[in-house]
């Protein structure tokens, strides 16, 4: 890079951690550099609203065409895969093709490892991709027209260790349940939801777990912490208890890992870059940010990916234009759980605990922004926030930054206030 040049950003990834980083990196430096986005996918899906897909939800309605936002904002839109980084070089080999860099932001995902459990691929159904949601459709219409009088099926919902975002799951098993009940054919189902965790939604601490405990009592639901599952056959699961469930449909949101492992790059046993926690920045090389799912942050939430791509472009937007100040990464999470019938907001400060059995936890310090609370109102506010986030990347915006979010989060802030404690 000369001293007129402008310099060369390259973000990988098209999901919620890459758009929102090139898309506050344009906000933010304007002209003042050139910024290309390598995705797979000619796509963005907006993933969490595939909850639905199961219970009716067309999965195209949730595509946002990447082409037009990136080219309305003068971003280099470039589809294929990613197979290799040289950091060295400042070079990525996408497809058969060489991009060069002087910054770099990676926001490649996670993928899902079934495998890990034993017979999990071969008699389970998941929640990671719209086909298996299409999937889980089928298997819910099977159910409620084959479970009636005399016909009582037993559906299980299996959260195995190295998950690393629970949350999607306990929506569906929420949603089902309310789902059945106006099939009219609930009573003639049961369902268990066990879980490797200590507590249900253990990374976001007590409030939630009472919360879910509470709604599975008043719904029947029968759930089981502390059950880590050892294998799956057809119709029964063991744990490593030595207890054994029989089930008719098996649902399960399997382990986690990197969706690309970067040989050049440091990254943990399961291929998650190793980050700077304050920058985003990957160890050993402050010119490379990860971002989102990629990152070894334990969480992976799409809200946890704005924070960390917000603190990696800020921090980036800073370096480019030679100044200082930008903020620490703040790990505060927020999220809706919808139950068809009414819904959960969960505001969440965490921190690190450095203990492999539970790696995050709410922050002591700062328990008074430690706020969940239930009522029909947060599935309006998850529904507004369906429409608000594909509004802003369908023009290349980012969602977290800007006016219009301040006034997002005043709305939010003051639903919180009412309706959550």
């Amino acid at each position: 890079m000369t001293a007129k040049a402008k310099p060369r950003l390259l973000v990988l990834g098209g999901g919620f951690g890459g758009l929102e980083s090139a898309f506050y990196l344009r906000w933010r430096l304007g002209d003042r550099a050139d910024i290309t986005l390598v995705s797979e996918q000619e796509h963005f899906v907006y993933k969490p609203n595939t909850i639905y897909i199961p219970f009716g939800l067309d999965p195209k309605k949730l595509r946002i065409d990447l082409s037009r936002p990136t080219k309305r904002q003068g971003i280099e839109f470039v589809q294929g895969r990613v197979q290799e980084i040289d950091p060295t070089a400042k070079s990525v080999r996408v497809d058969k093709q060489g991009l060069t860099y002087d910054f770099l932001v990676v926001a490649t995902g996670a993928d899902m490892r079934p495998a890990e459990v034993p017979g999990l691929v071969e008699n389970g159904l998941s929640v990671w991709t719209e086909q298996d949601m299409l999937k889980l459709r089928e298997a819910f219409e099977k159910l409620a027209s084959s479970a009636g009088p005399g016909e009582r099926k037993r559906v299980i919902f299996l959260l195995p260790p190295n998950n690393k975002c629970s949350g999607p799951l306990y929506e569906i098993v929420l949603m089902l349940e309310t789902w059945l009940k106006r099939k009219k054919v609930r009573e003639h189902v049961d369902i268990i939801w066990t879980t490797f965790e200590k507590g249900y939604i253990q990374v976001f601490g007590p409030r939630l777990h009472e919360v879910i405990g509470g709604e599975f009592d008043r719904r029947g639901i029968e759930g089981r912490t502390e059950h880590v599952v050892s294998e799956v056959e057809p119709g029964q699961i063991t744990y490593e208890n030595g207890e054994r469930l029989a089930y008719d449909f098996l649902i399960s949101f399997p382990p986690y890992v990197a969706g690309t492992r970067y040989s050049a790059l440091p990254a943990d046993d399961r291929g998650f870059l190793r980050t700077v926690f304050e920058t985003r920045q990957v160890v050993e090389h402050p010119e490379v940010y990860a971002v989102g799912d990629t990152a070894d942050f334990p969480v992976k939430q799409a809200f946890e990916a704005f924070l960390q791509a917000d603190t990696a472009a800020e921090h980036l937007a800073t370096e480019v234009l030679g100044k200082s100040g930008a903020k620490p990464f703040d790990p505060t999470s927020m999220c809706v759980m919808d139950m068809l019938d009414k819904a959960t907001f969960a505001q969440v400060p965490l921190r690190l605990t450095g203990r492999p059995e539970l790696p995050v936890e709410v922050r002591p310090e700062d328990i008074g922004r430690y706020k969940v609370g239930t009522s029909a109102a947060w599935r309006v506010g998850k529904k507004i926030l369906a429409l608000y986030l594909p509004y802003r990347f369908k023009r290349g915006k980012p969602f977290h930054a800007g006016a219009p979010w301040r006034v997002m989060e005043a709305g939010l802030k003051l639903m919180s206030r009412v309706l959550a404690k």
